[in-house]
């Protein structure tokens, strides 16, 4: 269900770089300013670094890693997990477009072994000596000239020692997990109710909730792992939800990860070009084929909104095994129980666990420069503040595509900093603002007004759109005739993040063939146990040539009759 973003007319074009690699024009931006070290951060310096920037990343904690680094301890302003967090996709549609992740890593990752990756991918780009850690910025304005230089003044606090320092352009990569969302005023009688309730972000594991009854509010990945998570310790897991999901394995055909067979070029043509009622019958047969969501309770209220899926593959066996029941949105709250909109209660209740979103904000920032209104992101294509006289800030990660964050936010880097250099162009204030309007209302279309999806895009299509600003999206046509065996797994088959780096700035002498290899980078880490051979003539074989004599005997004779 997947369809095409809207486009400005084209008024941003990019030039070639004129300037030996490593020197800049004098209006090309040199020093920038990364504010983040997790993977949006450690990416936007790999590429300010390719691009012969000079970057500073301020990172607020001790480490890099950001989001997937997980802590026993939940932290006011940063990101949290849960200990058991695993990747929703795999290490092919994961990794970074010239550094793929090693082949004996599993599809999907834990969350310490994706930090391992960061870590190895820091080490290999000799990243760590541009970042200053345990630093917050505390704001970020814009220079006295700013609409001749287009510079930006950055002031720290590390140690209580405040710094200020100037930047010619400032990539934001602070992610939007940290202000956790809590309507309470939605839930009549909370103020009432005796047990515990807090937030999805502080859940770290299941120990200390054995035997409790447990009421999850909201059906996302995070509310559906908790639940079953919990369900193995708990007396009873209810979840409750208003409009219901899909809900998929991370095993598809074959037994491939979903995202290998979901996110291809031809499967994204389809959903791009079929009419919504028949895209809408396909996804529910390919959704229902696993197991009937009606029958269970999660179908989705609105096929026709292309809302993210819940990737989990125990969720449906906890409910048939009955530890996790599902239920309407809830009604009303009372000290011990839940009053539910279908009339039901359910009674005794000990904790209720809200898995009910972020907002997020920039306190570093100017108001007027990255805001939120109507559940609208005033950023062109979620990246650019469309009024800057100068286009010398960018927002990384600001968005959640139906797919992996990690190469999207690679390709917003590797557009940012060629904005900055001035070899890539923005389109007037005007087109970006009727761009901004135009795909909001597509978005908004695809996959509702809900808060949770304020930064949905699709995929394929999305990242094609970065790559084609830069000179990267690989020429289908021009393929075929060179080189028809890539031209066809390139559309046919998964849409990684290599196929970026076959032409235009980047290129990667190893594109092609990470492409080509990708299969046997999947197959290792399950080929553990090597089979032997059977020497035994196969049961089934046999039983396929006696019932091929047997018709032939049976025809012989029927024609001896006649």
């Amino acid at each position: 269900m997947i369809v095409s973003q809207p486009t400005a007319n084209r008024e941003n074009h990019c030039v070639k770089e004129t300037a030996p690699k490593g020197k800049t024009k004098d209006t090309m931006a040199k020093k920038v300013a990364v504010i983040g070290a997790g993977v949006s951060g450690l990416v936007s310096l790999k590429c300010c670094v390719d691009e012969g920037l000079e970057p500073t990343c301020f990172e607020q904690t001790e480490d890099i890693g950001g989001l997937w680094r997980f802590k026993e301890n939940v932290e006011d302003g940063q990101a949290s997990i849960y200990q058991s967090v695993i990747t929703n996709t795999s290490k092919e549609m994961s990794c970074f477009s010239d550094f793929p992740m090693p082949e004996d890593f599993p599809n999907f990752l834990h969350n310490s072994k994706l930090l391992e990756y960061f870590r190895i991918f820091a080490r290999k780009f000799d990243l760590l000596k541009y970042i200053q850690f345990q630093t917050t910025v505390l704001s970020v304005k814009k220079h006295p000239d700013f609409s001749s230089s287009g510079q930006w003044e950055v002031v720290t606090e590390k140690n209580s020692k405040k710094q200020s320092a100037v930047f010619d352009a400032v990539m934001v990569c602070s992610g939007h997990h940290i202000l956790p969302h809590i309507p309470l005023e939605s839930f009549p009688g909370i103020e009432r109710f005796k047990g515990q309730y807090f937030h999805s972000r502080q859940y770290k594991h299941p120990e200390g909730f054995e035997g409790k009854h447990i009421l999850v509010i909201g059906l996302g990945n995070s509310a559906s792992d908790i639940a079953v998570e919990l369900s193995k310790k708990a007396a009873q897991v209810f979840i409750s939800t208003r409009h219901g999901s899909w809900v998929m394995s991370r095993i598809s055909e074959d037994g491939y990860p979903w995202d290998m067979v979901f996110h291809s070029r031809f499967r994204s043509m389809l959903r791009n070009v079929l009419p919504q009622t028949i895209r809408k019958w396909i996804m529910e047969q390919q959704m229902d084929r696993w197991f009937n969501h009606e029958n269970y309770g999660l179908e989705p209220q609105n096929k026709y909104l292309m809302k993210e899926p819940v990737l989990n593959d125990d969720l449906p066996s906890r409910i048939l095994y009955g530890t996790i029941k599902v239920k309407p949105r809830v009604k009303e709250l009372t000290e011990t129980s839940a009053i539910f909109e279908d009339g039901t209660v359910e009674e005794g209740i000990d904790v209720i666990v809200f898995a009910t979103g972020y907002t997020f904000s920039f306190p570093f920032l100017e108001d007027s420069l990255v805001k939120v209104e109507d559940k609208m992101v005033s950023l062109y294509k979620y990246m650019f503040p469309p009024h800057l006289e100068k286009s010398t800030l960018a927002c990384i990660g600001l968005i959640q595509p139906l797919g992996s964050i990690f190469p999207t936010v690679e390709l917003q880097a590797r557009w940012a900093t060629r904005v900055f250099k001035g070899l890539c162009t923005l389109p007037s204030g005007s087109t970006m603002m009727a761009d901004i309007i135009k795909r909001n209302e597509k978005r908004i279309d695809l996959f509702g007004k809900s808060l949770s999806q304020t930064l949905q895009t699709n995929y394929v299509d999305y990242l094609d759109e970065l790559a084609l600003e830069i000179g990267a999206k690989p020429d289908l046509l021009s393929l075929l005739l060179k080189d028809p065996k890539l031209a066809v797994k390139l559309y046919f088959g998964p849409c990684n993040s290599y196929q970026y780096r076959l032409i235009g700035p980047g290129q990667w002498k190893g594109a092609r063939s990470a492409i080509l290899t990708q299969k046997q980078r999947i197959l290792k880490p399950l080929k553990t146990r090597a089979p032997k051979a059977s020497s035994d003539f196969p049961i089934s074989f046999l039983l396929k040539i006696l019932g091929l004599l047997a018709i032939v005997v049976a025809f012989f004779f029927q024609l001896q009759w006649f």
